[in-house]
């Protein structure tokens, strides 16, 4: 089985189970858990900021960041591709009660004058911005990586108008191997960030929201609203605190194996693809000769699995659980098929 569908579908390895047997347990609501309390001061650590918290999913700790900084009835500007705002079941209504102000990004990505032109002016009649919520990766931007000039310009427009700033940082780790820089450069910008360890960091479950320790505490008392306080959850965080010293760097590889897919894919007619646009491990291809369906369906035939993007494009992602010369077959799977 080949498995480009995404990067959630890393299973632990031999010596992330054998962390995660022998972790030491304890209760995690009263912090007495000391892999938890581990796993949250080596985040926290190494994203350059003072505190973390552990849940189970990203989707929480996005929106658990939303909740602690806003209030019902403010407005978020976020990109209109966002994850936040596309894929998280309309959580930041539901849950915070804000509206998202969406902005017209390119694969993600914007600048101050994207952010000026849906800028509410202070008015009784409008809601209140408050939150500016970034993602790096782009997920529907194919993966797109912030330059780091485009986060300052963000930044000084955020301060500059007394915004604060979150970061959807699920595949940071990759968009660091992607600039060649320590992740806390990336972080540095925001109030707060989300990163997650069951992408390409192949741990088995949960992320983590950073920040200052005040938020942190307050991150906490939603954490708990939210259904998020578990008790021995030590044996999963093991996973992500194996996983996070260990598969950091690995990640190089899943990049360069996207990037050498992208560039077999720009050579096969009915493929429409730019390489250069491949930049982490997200590939995102147009079919001009065929259906997504029948693709994924002839793939899915030779055993090999990616998803639709919409009725004529397909995404796959290279992973822990892909090595190159299984990639390399994909290849010449859809070279095969298209042929």
């Amino acid at each position: 089985m080949i498995d480009l569908r995404s990067d959630t579908i890393t299973l632990p390895t031999p010596e992330m189970r054998e962390a995660m047997a022998q972790a030491p347990l304890g209760d995690d609501v009263f912090s007495d858990d000391p892999t938890i309390n581990a796993l949250e001061e080596r985040t926290a650590e190494i994203l350059g900021k003072e505190a973390a918290v552990y849940m189970p999913s990203g989707t929480m700790t996005n929106q658990v960041a939303l909740r602690t900084h806003t209030e019902p009835g403010d407005e978020i500007l976020i990109d209109h591709n966002a994850h936040i705002y596309y894929y998280e079941g309309g959580a930041s209504a539901a849950l915070s009660g804000v509206i998202c102000r969406l902005i017209p990004g390119v694969r993600g990505v914007f600048g101050a004058a994207e952010m000026e032109a849906v800028m509410r002016p202070v008015d009784v009649h409008f809601p209140r911005t408050k939150l500016v919520c970034l993602e790096n990766t782009t997920n529907r931007g194919g993966g797109k990586v912030w330059p780091l000039e485009k986060l300052a310009e963000v930044e000084n427009f955020t301060r500059e108008n007394n915004l604060k700033m979150h970061l959807d940082g699920a595949r940071l780790w990759n968009a660091a191997i992607a600039l060649q820089v320590p992740e806390a450069e990336i972080a540095k910008y925001f109030d707060s960030v989300s990163v997650c360890f069951s992408k390409g960091l192949g741990a088995p479950v949960g992320s983590a929201l950073v920040g200052s320790r005040d938020f942190i505490t307050e991150a906490r008392r939603f954490r708990k609203q939210y259904g998020g306080g578990m008790r021995q959850a030590g044996i999963i965080a093991a996973g992500a605190l194996y996983a996070l010293e260990n598969h950091r760097e690995r990640l190089a590889e899943d990049n360069a194996n996207a990037k050498a897919f992208a560039e077999g894919l720009a050579e096969i007619p009915g493929i429409e693809i730019n390489p250069d646009e491949v930049e982490t491990n997200i590939i995102m291809c147009g079919l001009s000769e065929m259906t997504s369906d029948i693709m994924i369906k002839r793939l899915r035939e030779l055993d090999t699995h990616v998803l639709p993007m919409n009725n004529k494009s397909i995404r796959m992602v290279t992973n822990l659980m892909v090595t190159k010369k299984q990639t390399r077959e994909a290849l010449e799977q859809i070279r095969s098929i298209l042929s």
